[in-house]
């Protein structure tokens, strides 16, 4: 498993023509089409060959396997697959993933008897989604773009991009539904204005502009969060935050309830990216090179710097996860191998360690996987300083100063 370019997932849907023009497929995209939710199938679907083979599977096949329940019925809140009441929503929520990823080709479809079956047909692209939400959000602005392209819609799209003002919303909106309707079995204008939602958002992401929120032109710029279907956005919790008062004791007065179950599973998602990262780009060194004796090292553990129980609000971010040997993890970050503790001087040294990584990654690539904000953002909550709130995106002289003073007493 590797990381992939957008030069890569290009190249990969350049081989294919979308035009729905010439399809008349209405399922391209779909209402349960989120990143996050195409990133969980993508993995259940993975899991599920990994144990059985990539023999054409069903729908029903993933959803009732023992990897699938265990964590979208936890994850989603879903009701269990078993019980009659979920299987409409269970249909919608594993069929219309899996039919984007048909038409777009990752996935390779047949019927039998009205059911449809699936089996992988391009494992690289299937293992990148399944890896992390940012990843089938990438994936899915390449391939909108490419279906919109095919299908002479683009240029529509790119008018509003340029001028997202109500009249050339209304006018976009318009002509989409008009075109759904042309060319397609939907005929009704509520469905498609459902499924224009899944269409303009990532795009508008994409290019910093408003979007459609509640079937209208968005007050505000589309968000990272207002894409997914859980949409915890704990920037905006942590925003009314007295400064006197400790994030421990907010969560408290607040209220904050936190799915433990999407945090615990996201967290072993981030370690699987940290640790695919650094053996793509590092060599499997350790991270923390501060003490010569480890360069050169294979780090094959990943270390929560701030610890996983105690902040569960960032324990999925990759910011937040360092690769380390083994002797640095259970000697040195944990004082005597003691997986509750955690060594305060050698937390400091991981950050900036951390930091270091997160520089080289931003400024060596073109397609960073690490986020200075982001960083930021981990730093905000795990050492409860507003400091790290007034730097600079890319002050990395700032960012160290305020690291070290928060460990100066």
């Amino acid at each position: 498993m590797r990381f992939l370019s957008k030069k890569v997932i290009n190249s990969f849907l350049s081989q294919k023509n979308y035009d729905i023009r010439l399809s008349h497929n209405a399922r391209w995209i779909d209402q349960k089409c989120t990143p996050d939710v195409i990133s969980i199938i993508a993995d259940c679907i993975v899991n599920y060959v990994a144990e059985k083979g990539n023999d054409f599977f069903s729908s029903m096949d993933i959803w009732h396997n023992d990897y699938t329940v265990k964590y979208v019925e936890n994850i989603f809140k879903k009701p269990n697959p078993d019980e009659s009441k979920a299987r409409n929503e269970y249909d919608k929520f594993f069929q219309q993933p899996m039919e984007l990823m048909a038409y777009a080709g990752i996935l390779e479809k047949k019927k039998n008897k009205n059911r449809n079956f699936y089996r992988i047909a391009n494992e690289e692209i299937m293992e990148y989604l399944s890896l992390r939400d940012y990843n089938a959000l990438t994936f899915l602005q390449c391939y909108i773009s490419k279906v919109l392209t095919d299908s002479g819609l683009m240029k529509l799209f790119n008018g509003f991009f340029n001028n997202t003002s109500k009249e050339d919303f209304d006018n976009l909106k318009e002509n989409y539904e008009d075109f759904i309707i042309a060319y397609t079995p939907i005929n009704g204008r509520t469905e498609c204005r459902r499924i224009f939602t899944k269409v303009i958002n990532p795009l508008a992401f994409l290019h910093g502009t408003e979007g459609t929120e509640k079937g209208r032109l968005s007050k505000h710029k589309i968000t990272y969060d207002m894409l997914m279907y859980n949409r915890d956005n704990f920037r905006d919790i942590y925003s009314d935050k007295p400064k006197d008062m400790t994030r421990s004791e907010y969560e408290k007065t607040a209220k904050i309830s936190v799915n433990k179950n999407l945090t615990k599973y996201m967290s072993a998602k981030a370690k699987k990216i940290v640790r695919i990262y650094n053996d793509q780009f590092r060599a499997g060194n350790t991270e923390v090179t501060y003490d010569k004796q480890h360069i050169g090292d294979i780090a094959t553990h990943i270390h929560h710097i701030f610890p996983e129980a105690d902040y569960p609000t960032i324990c999925h971010y990759i910011k937040n996860l360092i690769a380390l040997t083994p002797t640095q993890h259970l000697n040195y970050a944990h004082p005597n191998g003691n997986t509750q503790k955690i060594n305060r001087e050698y937390q400091h040294i991981c950050l900036l360690a951390k930091s270091d990584t997160i520089r080289y990654d931003i400024e060596h690539h073109s397609e960073p996987i690490y986020s200075f904000e982001k960083f930021l953002y981990v730093l905000f909550i795990g050492l409860e300083s507003d400091s790290f709130s007034q730097i600079e995106n890319g002050d990395y002289d700032g960012l160290v100063t305020a690291i070290n003073l928060a460990y100066s007493t």
